[in-house]
This record gives C-alpha cells, sequence and structure tokens, in this order.
C-alpha cells in the first residue's frame, strides 16, 4: 500500500515539474513577444480559462482600423438577431409607374437582381416609370470615406446594388465588364471613360443621386431582360403606401448571420456601416443616419457590454476616429466566441485583421489540440510595424 502511495506521490510530482516547466516555457516565449510591442501599441493574450498570459498597454485607447467590424457585427447580432433578413419591396401606382422602396438590404447583387425580375415577370404586365424610393435611410457621410474610386470609399444608401461599384476591364479598346453576372451599362460607362482607367473598379458617389439611380438602372436591364419592356423614366420618388399597390416584397436569402460571414471574410466597409445603420433604425426608428447608429453602438456597448472605454464614430473601421482598448477587444471576443465560425480560419488561427495607413491590428482565437480558445488581440498603432512577426511568434507559443 504505501510502496503504491510513495509511486503516485512520485508520478505527480514529475507531472507537476513537467507542467511548470511547459508554463515556464511559454510565458518565457510570451515574454519576448512582450518587447515587441512599442508605447503606441498594445497586446493581450487569455487561455480558454479566461487567464491572462500577456498583457501590455491593454488599457490604452487605439484606433482599432477593421478589427472594429467585430463590435458592429455583434451589434447587428444584437438589435437585428441572427435569422433577420433584409427586404425590399415592389409597388405599382395608379399610373402604371414600379415603384421600388429600400430597406438598406447591402446583398442586392446582380444575381439577386436578375432573381427579383423573373419574379416581377410572373406579377406584372409592364410599366412606365421606375420610381426610386431611398427615404429609409437620410444621406449618410462615413468619416474617413474619401472621394476615391476605392470599393471601401464606397458610400452607403436605403437602395444601393452591388455595393455602389462596376468592376471592369478594357479589352480590344473598348470597356467591358470584368463579372459575368453584371452588364457593363452605359449609366456606369460615362463614369469609367472618365476615370480613364483601363482595369479596376469604380464606386458610384452620392452626389447627383448616383447611387440610387444606379440601382434603378439595373433593375431596368433585367426587367427588360424578362420581357418587361419600358420607355420609361428612371427617377426618385415616394412610395405612398395608403395608394400604392404592393406587387411583391422580396426577403433576402441572407440571414444576418450569412451577412456577417460576408462582412468579415471581405472586410467590407459597405456591409459594415449598412448593418450599422439599420441597427441605429431598429433602436430609434426610421430614417437610418449615422447619428442613430452612433447612438444605438454607445447603448449597446455601455447597456449590454459594459464597456465604457470605447469610442464609435461608424461601424466599418475607417475612421481614425475610433477608439479602443484591448481589454475591450478581450470583452468583444469573449461575447463573439460563438460566432467565431464566421470568422476567416486558418489552421488553428480564426482571425480578423485591420489596416489603416500607420495602424495594424489583429484579433482573434487560437485553437488548440484540445479544441480549446486562446484570445488575442493585437493592435499597431506604430507607423511602420505590423503583426507579422508578433503573430508568427504568438503560434508557437502557444500550445
Amino acid at each position: 500500500m504505501k510502496n503504491n502511495l510513495s509511486k503516485y506521490c512520485i508520478v505527480c510530482f514529475v507531472l507537476s515539474c513537467l507542467i511548470i516547466r511547459m508554463e515556464n516555457a511559454h510565458a518565457g516565449k510570451l515574454g519576448n513577444i512582450r518587447k515587441l510591442i512599442g508605447n503606441q501599441d498594445a497586446i493581450l493574450v487569455a487561455a480558454p480559462d479566461g487567464r491572462v498570459l500577456l498583457s501590455k498597454n491593454a488599457g490604452k485607447k487605439l484606433i482599432p482600423a477593421s478589427i472594429l467590424k467585430i463590435f458592429t457585427s455583434l451589434m447587428s447580432l444584437h438589435y437585428l438577431s441572427p435569422d433577420f433578413r433584409f427586404a425590399t419591396e415592389f409597388y405599382m401606382d395608379k399610373n402604371s409607374n414600379l415603384k421600388i422602396k429600400g430597406y438598406g438590404d447591402p446583398l442586392l447583387i446582380s444575381e439577386v437582381v436578375s432573381e427579383i425580375a423573373r419574379t416581377l415577370h410572373t406579377k406584372i404586365d409592364g410599366f412606365r416609370d421606375i420610381v426610386l424610393d431611398s427615404s429609409y435611410f437620410d444621406p449618410i457621410l462615413i468619416p474617413g470615406v474619401t472621394t476615391t474610386l476605392n470599393p471601401y470609399d464606397a458610400p452607403n444608401g436605403a437602395l444601393c446594388v452591388n455595393f455602389n461599384t462596376v468592376y471592369f476591364k478594357r479589352k480590344k479598346g473598348a470597356y467591358i465588364s470584368a463579372e459575368a453576372q453584371t452588364p457593363l451599362l452605359p449609366f456606369a460607362l460615362k463614369k469609367i471613360r472618365k476615370s480613364k482607367l483601363s482595369r479596376g473598379r469604380i464606386i458610384f458617389s452620392q452626389e447627383q443621386d448616383e447611387t440610387t439611380l444606379y440601382a434603378g438602372h439595373l433593375f431596368h436591364h433585367f426587367l427588360e431582360k424578362e420581357g418587361l419592356r419600358s420607355d420609361g423614366r428612371i427617377r426618385l420618388g415616394l412610395v405612398e403606401k395608403e395608394s400604392d399597390r404592393l406587387v411583391f416584397r422580396h426577403v433576402s436569402k441572407f440571414s444576418m448571420e450569412e451577412v456577417i460571414s460576408k462582412l468579415l471574410e471581405y472586410s467590407n466597409n459597405f456591409i459594415a456601416n449598412q448593418v450599422f445603420a439599420v441597427s441605429g433604425i431598429k433602436a430609434y426608428g426610421p430614417p437610418g443616419t449615422l447619428e442613430k447608429g452612433v447612438r444605438a453602438a454607445g447603448a449597446y456597448a455601455k447597456k449590454i457590454l459594459k464597456l465604457e472605454d470605447i469610442r464609435i464614430s461608424e461601424g466599418s473601421g475607417i475612421s481614425r476616429e475610433n477608439r479602443i482598448t484591448a481589454e475591450n477587444m478581450h470583452k468583444l471576443l469573449e461575447t463573439f466566441e460563438p460566432y467565431r465560425h464566421l470568422m476567416r480560419h486558418k489552421g488553428r488561427e480564426f482571425y480578423k485583421t485591420g489596416s489603416l495607413s500607420g495602424v495594424k491590428t489583429r484579433a482573434g482565437y487560437i485553437e488548440n489540440e484540445n479544441g480549446e480558445l486562446y484570445r488575442f488581440t493585437v493592435m499597431i498603432n506604430t507607423p511602420g510595424k505590423s503583426t507579422k512577426n508578433i503573430m508568427s511568434r504568438l503560434l508557437n507559443a502557444l500550445p
């Protein structure tokens, strides 16, 4: 009996020594990472049981860039629910005009518009004008967005298609669409020629209602393709629900979870601020404004997540006015953990990156062989530095 007890004690002692040695080794590797974090940077790494393994400047408010989309995703799930689906409505007025009312659907892409046109062909015989109602949003100007032709600067609106962008190329001296599912319409061709680019994407602006009118032209194209011809105008207007007849209500096939998956996979600023604005509407009623989105974000952060040191100016992370601490990002990751499958996934890591000039960030989860998750946040606000070396060492340091 005594011999067995002695052997048991020896085994326990040996195992304890091995565990301590392993923890010391991990601590040493993590300590080396700490040296890479400057005064304008921050890091926080936590074990599956919540123990903080590495922390430096974790209480410092820094620019998050696109890892802010984790917060926006949680916010939209809170206000709109995981099963929420966007809608777009189609009416006929007494003058046989087709009216389209948008409610902020961020995934009205060419394939969806084509499907809608096929359905409308079974419900109406024809129409005169296409009347576009984008009144569900007031004009939204996102801080940090510039007037470049880059997709990340695409504006938001209640009735938009293809993320307010057109992808094109030049072939044998002529411009053509670079996406088989999307026609290159004359409305877009004018803007492409002005760009003098031979290939790339252009974005439509809010000036002269370009974004809404492009949606109208795309709907017109696919309706004509289905045989619903019209020589009428494409113009702005309002739906009069008391007198106009609802002929079709399109409900998106994409749930909010699927929308968020695309938002995070492509780090799409347009999608982020669409759901940001609609969350504001859910909290404070239409029309959608940036101010309502910011108020809803603040209320969610303070009342639900219990976060204090956070400043939200929009939902995508493009604004340098956004500020958050690594500690608060850690709390976001705790809440977001059940939805980690919506993030990019490579090897052991589920992650979201962020990038602005002089800013590089990364946050997510590292999975061990038992399926347990380490949470990490790396925020680099020092120009010229990146997260690459830090993440390489972190992946090597964690079991």
